[in-house]
């Protein structure tokens, strides 16, 4: 069932997206073959960002096709998808905002545990700004927010 606003939607999606550490993550490679690994998001209203390396095969993927789909699936009677653009965010500002949201949000990832210091040269901040968002409800309703 579709909804016209994310509002009729949001509070279920941040249940689902906060009960889970991580998701998996995919991307388009630069043969057009999809790719997923996991990654720890964090969201924050409908933005979601990602600290990661500037040097991993999901950069190359995201240069060569920006959509990348996220899934929650925890709870597979339950699951929740996140269909993204992904965008690098290059401020340090911007990303000591995100290190100190991760560092004070209750999903338990510490990003210190990855990089020394938001001024690491190779930590890049990744912003992904959701186009379709799904929830489904097994057995029951599957709603789905789609961007204007």
């Amino acid at each position: 069932m579709k909804v016209a606003s994310f509002s009729e939607i949001a509070v279920e999606f941040q249940i689902r997206v906060e009960r889970d550490l991580c998701c998996n993550f995919a991307t388009l490679d630069r043969q057009n073959r999809l790719r997923s690994r996991v990654v720890h998001p964090l969201w924050e209203g409908m933005v979601c960002w990602v600290l990661t390396d500037r040097r991993t095969p999901k950069a190359v993927h995201i240069a060569h096709c920006p959509f990348v789909s996220l899934a929650y699936i925890r709870d597979n009677n339950k699951p929740a998808y996140a269909e993204c653009t992904a965008e690098w965010v290059e401020d340090i500002k911007d990303k000591q905002r995100t290190w100190d949201l991760f560092n004070r949000s209750s999903l338990g990832y510490d990003p210190a545990l990855f990089y020394k210091s938001v001024n690491e040269p190779y930590l890049a901040l990744l912003k992904l700004t959701p186009w379709r968002i799904q929830i489904d409800n097994t057995p029951g309703q599957t709603y789905i927010w789609e961007r204007g």
